[in-house]
Order: C-alpha cells, then sequence, then structure tokens
C-alpha cells in the first residue's frame, strides 16, 4: 500500500466533510504529559477531576486504543460571520455567548463526519481494522497532538494557533494503526507578544503557557459547579458562557475565516440578547432554546448563576431590579447567593 498516497486522499476525503486541514502525528507524547502532570500538581484544573483519572491513557494514545500508531488531527473553522463580538461585550446590558457555542453542539456534527472519515479509510486499508473518532468524547490531549501534526501551536493562552487560520477552530481525531506518513509538528509564532495574558479579566494566564483554570471564566460559567469566588465576579463582565478575549486580542486572528458551516451561525438570536430577558426564561424554555447546543452543559441552574453574576456587573435599572427580585426566592441557594450579590451592586442606584 502506498501509504504517502493513502494519507492525501485522506486529507481530500477530510475536505469535502468540511475540514480545513489534517495532519498526522505519532503518538510520543511524554513531554505534553510532564506539562499535565506539572499542571495538576499545581492544582490548575480545579474541579475537572477527570483530566488526572483514566490511568495514563490521556497523555498515551495506544493505552487508550491499543494498537494505535498514529493520530490524524482535523480543524474545522467555527467563527460565525457578522456576529460583533467587542460590540457586545462593550454592551453591558446584554449576554455574550462565547462564539463556539451560538450555534449547534460541535461535538456530534464534528463525531459524525469524523466517523464517516474513518469509515472510509477502513474500507480503503483492509489490512486495518482501527481508524476511530474522538471529538472531545475520551481523554485525549487534541492541542498537542494537533502541535505534533502540524496544525500549529500552543500560543500563550494554550489554545492551538494557527499562521493561516488563527484559533477559531475546532479539533477532531482519527487514532489508527496505519504507519502513515508524520508531519513536521507546528513551530511556536508568539514571539514576545502577551496581549492574551494582558486582556484575561481575571488574570488566568498565570504565566507564559500556564492557564489557571479556576480563574478562567470559561471554566468558572461553565464547569464550576459551585459559586463563583467573590473576588472574580466583577471581572466576568457580561460573560455568560464561556470568553473569547484571548483570541478576540491575539493578532494572529486576524488570518481567522468565518465557518461556512451553517448550523454554527447563531439560533434564537443568543448572538444579540438582552440579560435581562434570558435571566426571565423558565428552565422549559431554556431546554426549548438550548436543545443541541453545547450550552445545555452549563444546566439551568448555573445558566442563572451567571446571569445573576452579569446583571450584578451591568447597569442599574428597574428592569434588572426587578427581575433579580422575581427571582430571590429561587429554591436553588446557589441561584440565590448570586442573586442577592447583584441586588447588593445595583439597589444603592434604585433603593427599594
Amino acid at each position: 500500500m502506498d501509504l504517502a498516497d493513502l494519507k492525501q486522499r485522506i486529507a481530500d476525503q477530510a475536505l469535502t466533510l468540511g475540514f480545513q486541514q489534517m495532519g498526522v502525528a505519532d503518538i510520543d507524547l511524554s513531554q505534553a504529559e510532564q506539562r499535565l502532570q506539572q499542571w495538576l500538581a499545581a492544582g490548575y484544573q480545579g474541579e475537572m477531576h477527570w483530566m488526572a483519572a483514566h490511568d495514563g491513557k490521556r497523555s498515551r494514545p495506544a493505552q487508550l486504543e491499543p494498537g494505535t500508531l498514529r493520530v490524524l488531527s482535523f480543524r474545522m473553522d467555527y467563527l460565525p460571520p457578522d456576529t460583533q463580538p467587542v460590540k457586545v461585550l462593550r454592551q453591558k446590558e446584554k449576554a455574550y455567548l462565547s462564539r463556539y457555542a451560538l450555534g449547534r453542539d460541535y461535538h456530534k456534527l464534528i463525531r459524525k463526519r469524523l466517523a464517516r472519515l474513518a469509515g472510509w479509510i477502513r474500507e480503503q486499508a483492509q489490512q486495518s481494522g482501527l481508524a476511530r473518532a474522538f471529538v472531545d468524547s475520551a481523554p485525549v490531549m487534541e492541542k498537542p497532538l494537533a502541535a505534533k501534526a502540524g496544525l500549529g501551536w500552543q500560543g500563550k493562552h494554550t489554545l492551538l494557533l494557527n499562521r493561516e487560520a488563527g484559533s477559531w477552530f475546532f479539533l477532531g481525531e482519527i487514532y489508527t494503526d496505519l504507519p502513515l506518513p508524520i508531519d513536521a509538528p507546528g513551530e511556536d509564532h508568539c514571539g514576545k507578544c502577551s496581549a492574551c495574558m494582558t486582556v484575561c479579566p481575571t488574570d488566568a494566564i498565570v504565566a507564559p503557557y500556564q492557564l489557571d483554570a479556576r480563574r478562567c471564566i470559561s471554566y468558572l460559567t461553565i464547569e464550576h459547579p459551585g459559586p463563583i469566588p467573590e473576588p472574580l465576579r466583577p471581572g466576568i463582565g457580561n460573560r455568560v458562557f464561556g470568553c473569547d478575549d484571548c483570541q478576540l486580542m491575539c493578532p494572529w486572528n486576524r488570518f481567522a475565516s468565518h465557518t461556512g458551516e451553517h448550523a454554527f451561525h447563531p439560533r434564537h438570536g443568543l448572538d444579540d440578547q438582552e440579560l435581562v430577558s434570558l435571566f426571565l426564561w423558565d428552565e422549559a424554555t431554556f431546554l426549548a432554546r438550548t436543545e443541541g447546543s453545547a450550552i445545555r452543559r452549563a444546566g439551568f441552574e448555573r445558566w442563572l448563576r451567571n446571569l445573576a453574576v452579569a446583571l450584578g456587573n451591568g447597569p442599574a435599572s428597574a428592569r434588572a431590579l426587578a427581575a433579580l427580585r422575581q427571582r430571590r426566592d429561587h429554591p436553588s441557594a446557589l441561584v440565590r447567593e448570586h442573586v442577592e450579590w447583584a441586588l447588593a451592586r445595583l439597589e444603592p442606584a434604585f433603593p427599594l
């Protein structure tokens, strides 16, 4: 079998499925494993206990999927056009949601396409029995693998950066036992730039290439299950699901392209919604409006928690205060705590 030819045909198939680039990496993640252990030892994972689980399978692909020799890494652009993220961030009465979450959940879309591609690979290489797709569905070190596969480098904010595409893209992988030719790893082009570190609202990038998730707005608004630490709440601003500031400031993103995938375009006007309107949703509305969306990961309780913080950081208005007071007796102690915090910030301008 001509493995170089097969690799090119796989890359061509990936393009027809909507991916912008493919690369191939070997499975030596020893350096990434060492960095992961240092990160875990520092406690930067917060409540994401799964990052320390799986007995080394995360950094040793052949333990996760026996027989793996290569990892095929793919990227797909997701930045929707005309969503004006900076404008929304400046309108403090509006809700900012990370651009990746405005449309349909990428996990299902990309996994389905990679599964099709994996099936095609198995058909082409009949002696190979292994071609398994992953999209955040298993302990996979997707960013170090993508960097090894030549799709870019991990920037100082730890996201993957590409000189021609910035960072507004999703990643997915196929593990295979085919000894395909590997690509040269990506080279670091951050240089002396520290824009992402400077702009981070909660100082989560504690050093170049080191992210303390416990301070990261994406972690705090999505993964963190409990109260958001009070000292960090003002920095969250109007960000109610995730944060894109480090990407918005990165100079490499001037080369980013808008997505051609209509599934990633905003649904239900979530790119331009008032905080009060979202805060008044009941749970049935939340579930209906977030069906098939990554926002479901946060759940309704955390959704209200995040919105209460954003309202407390926003302009004082009669509508905002009325909405917050309406939730004062919410069954969730988590919601009530953040509502009271927000009211304490806004009520001096509109006392009872």
